[in-house]
């Protein structure tokens, strides 16, 4: 039997709410405050603690961290919206607004206790890469957090904003959080607002009767009602015209539609996840956006980082994607030279991880033997004579004097190749031997010396 902690000062409201819950066979304790919570019993014995809000002393969101990992539902009657938005960062697990409905709070406990208990199920290394079904692969601290935020979120109803930069992967987060609800058995629709005629989007995602506008020749239903009872994910939602925003605020208020033409409504349940690129704070400033849109949205946010703040995730990622596109295009396996490792380390991707997928195949496709150069990625950074570079060191492994590890060349960035070569070689060769050597001229080596101070020793140089 599951047991809950209710904290709630209203003796009235904390007596329902413990006879409601009782009734559904759960054990319940209670108490009127934090302080007397936290005095009478050990927070992390119970399952679930639902709390109002305001409190005396205290604010019930304080019981967050307090109570470590038992999920707190918070309970609100006061600006219900912001204050919901508040709670949620602060990492509440879900809110009910006051009055509640019965079954509504029987829902929500039920939905919360489930998800916790399937969380613990299957709880995985800190390091894990697979959220559901879906495959986000990272082990830096920002998508550590990120997993964190849409494990739990993913076990409420919450409506979810998730922005990123393009190409970061927002569409895949928000089939994580789909896969991991409750609604998981329901596909969940994806509709790009920006790619949608801005003409057709209210048709597209409210529908229309008969007659409605010309060319609408039967009538039909949205994507809204043909996601109902599971995901709808709006991608780039900052593309939605203000009258398409209208309807879906009024949506995201009342849990109802009205089609393009009708005079009824209908309700339906849809869980919302909406992404973007853009600032819509900004966009509401300038009036491009609708501003209580805005708050509806942002109940919980998720943020994606590009792919130049991930660090190691880039190797981790490229290797996986390395490895998929031999399979797909039934190659044998090829394999990153260390130079491109280092490139691929310091390129900023502006098309994040998109980008960084269409330069893998593409130098799958283009590659002549099982080594991905630099060249082969078609990326816009200085590549001078970086193969030939490469193929030096490679030709040098021979060399016990300079001999280096598979693991010492991937741990070794192009400067300390260079810099390593010509310190361990300018004493038998001239400047332009050296220059020679590494493909490069020898105006070009001068300035890496500068570069990198490495000083030219006292010998005669030959010309």
């Amino acid at each position: 039997m599951s047991r809950i902690l209710i904290v709630e000062d209203e003796t009235i409201i904390r007596s329902a709410l413990r006879r409601l819950l009782e009734k559904n066979n759960f054990a319940v304790d209670d108490a009127a405050s934090v302080d007397e919570a936290t005095s009478r019993f050990k927070l992390e014995e119970f399952n679930l603690i639902i709390s109002d809000l305001r409190l005396p002393g205290a604010p019930g969101t304080d019981l967050i961290a307090l109570a470590k990992s038992v999920p707190v539902l918070i309970m609100t009657s006061y600006a219900s919206l912001r204050s919901a938005v508040d709670a949620m960062k602060l990492g509440a697990v879900d809110y009910i607004a006051k009055p509640f409905d019965h079954d509504e709070m029987i829902s929500s406990v039920e939905s919360i206790l489930s998800g916790k208990q399937s969380a613990e199920a299957i709880q995985q290394p800190e390091e894990q890469c697979r959220q559901g079904n879906t495959q986000i692969f990272g082990s830096c601290a920002p998508m550590l957090e990120l997993f964190k935020r849409v494990q739990k979120v993913a076990r409420t109803n919450a409506t979810v904003l998730i922005q990123g930069e393009s190409g970061t992967g927002k569409e895949l987060a928000a089939r994580s959080i789909h896969e991991q609800s409750n609604r998981a058995n329901i596909p969940m629709i994806s509709v790009n607002c920006a790619a949608i005629p801005e003409s057709l989007i209210e048709s597209e995602l409210f529908g229309h009767e008969k007659g409605a506008f010309t060319g609408a020749t039967s009538g039909r239903s949205g994507l809204l009602e043909a996601a109902d009872g599971g995901t709808l994910f709006l991608d780039e939602i900052g593309e939605l015209p203000l009258e398409a925003q209208a309807r879906l605020l009024r949506f995201l208020q009342e849990g109802e539609i009205r089609r393009v033409g009708a005079v009824q409504s209908k309700k339906v349940d849809v869980r919302l996840i909406a992404a973007t690129h853009r600032n819509l704070k900004e966009l509401a400033k300038r009036n491009e956006f609708r501003e209580d849109l805005y708050y509806r949205l942002y109940v919980m946010e998720l943020r994606i980082p590009p792919l130049r703040e991930r660090g190691t995730d880039i190797k981790e990622i490229a290797e996986k994607m390395l490895t998929n596109a031999c399979r797909r295009m039934d190659v044998a396996n090829h394999t990153f030279a260390p130079s491109t490792l280092n490139a691929m380390s310091t390129y900023r991707w502006p098309g994040n991880v998109r980008e960084l997928e269409n330069a893998i195949e593409r130098a799958v496709i283009l590659a002549d033997g099982p080594v991905i150069t630099v060249d082969l990625l078609g990326l816009d950074i200085p590549t001078t004579s970086l193969d030939e570079l490469e193929s030096q060191f490679a030709a040098r492994s021979s060399e016990p004097k300079s001999a280096l590890t598979k693991e010492e060349q991937a741990n070794l960035s192009l400067d300390d190749y260079f810099q390593r070569f010509v310190i361990e070689n300018q004493d038998q060769l001239s400047e332009t031997e050296l220059a020679k050597k590494l493909g490069v001229s020898r105006k070009c080596l001068w300035e890496r010396r500068q570069k990198l101070g490495i000083p030219r020793k006292g010998r005669k140089q030959s010309i």
